[in-house]
């Protein structure tokens, strides 16, 4: 009797480690989205970013609004070590040195980044964020800054010559040609798709420390671009952290009005890209109604 007390005994034992592990799995990821100055519509950016994020079920999302542009930024104190991933969505005034301090820290001990749209345009004098993007571009950045990235008969070129950083046509809709499809990221998506009315940013350029191009778009002339092919989605060679640059999804008038962001292409992206700086995988399937190239 006894020793069928404790076959049960650890077939339950068994049984509840299991259920354990598995509500383990099944807990969200946890987000923060840093926000609250932008040349861009944060409002609309920061609150569609948190919902599409919790809409995923994969994700239990925090926002840390900054004070307002010329407002004391000492207060605003930000700890990112209880992340599993960081979404900055944020263009604006300084933050405070203990911010900037947990942000490095934050990343040099292997956390998860996503750098989001016109996030690259923030902090240009500031070296440590500026690796961790990668690419950035308008506030002053010049040749100084780095190179230019861009894909050229098939290469992907590294260009020193002199001039501004940072630009873009008007709004229209693009082809998206993806590189690494191994990547998990990538992984099972159309090699090229049409991607909705957005933003095309060009001749961007910094310390161009990328490790996997996983995007890129022709910036056509006739459009006001540069006539390159350049980068727009990549992953950063950045010591242990994942850090995920997306410059895709440029905010709309109003939550009716924002294609750019609303574009399955681009959700799907940033869930994936998100999933993989939390955790260095993704688990998320291909959405059916993904766009393809026509």
């Amino acid at each position: 009797m006894m020793r069928f007390q404790s076959i049960i005994f650890n077939i339950l034992a068994v049984c509840f480690l299991c259920v354990l592990a598995s509500c383990q799995e099944s807990k969200p990821l946890k987000a923060l989205i840093i926000t609250g100055q932008n040349n861009h519509n944060w409002e609309l950016s920061s609150a569609f970013l948190e919902e599409i994020m919790e809409e995923s079920k994969l994700f239990d999302v925090d926002i840390a609004i900054s004070p307002a542009s010329g407002e004391d930024m000492s207060t605003f104190i930000v700890s990112f070590e209880p992340y599993d991933v960081v979404i900055v969505d944020y263009n604006g005034d300084n933050w405070a040195q203990e911010t900037r301090n947990n942000f490095e820290q934050y990343a040099k001990n292997g956390g998860g980044i996503v750098i989001y749209h016109a996030s690259n345009n923030s902090f240009p004098d500031w070296e440590e964020y500026n690796k961790i993007c990668a690419l950035g571009g308008w506030e002053g950045r010049d040749e100084k800054s780095g190179p230019y990235v861009y894909l050229e008969n098939g290469i992907f070129v590294k260009d020193d010559s002199p001039g501004m950083g940072g630009a873009h046509g008007r709004e229209h809709e693009y082809l998206i040609n993806m590189h690494n499809m191994d990547h998990p990221i990538i992984k099972g998506l159309p090699k090229t798709w049409l991607h909705a009315k957005d933003e095309l940013y060009d001749r961007m350029r910094g310390p161009a420390n990328i490790k996997d191009i996983l995007s890129t778009a022709y910036s056509d002339k006739a459009t006001g671009g540069s006539g390159r092919e350049e980068p727009l989605v990549f992953t950063v060679d950045y010591g242990k952290a994942r850090v995920f640059h997306n410059m895709l999804g440029h905010a709309g008038n109003n939550a009716d009005n924002n294609p750019a962001m609303q574009c399955v292409g681009f959700r799907t992206l940033f869930l994936r890209g998100a999933e993989w700086a939390a955790t260095g995988r993704v688990t998320q399937p291909v959405p059916i109604d993904f766009p393809t190239s026509f």
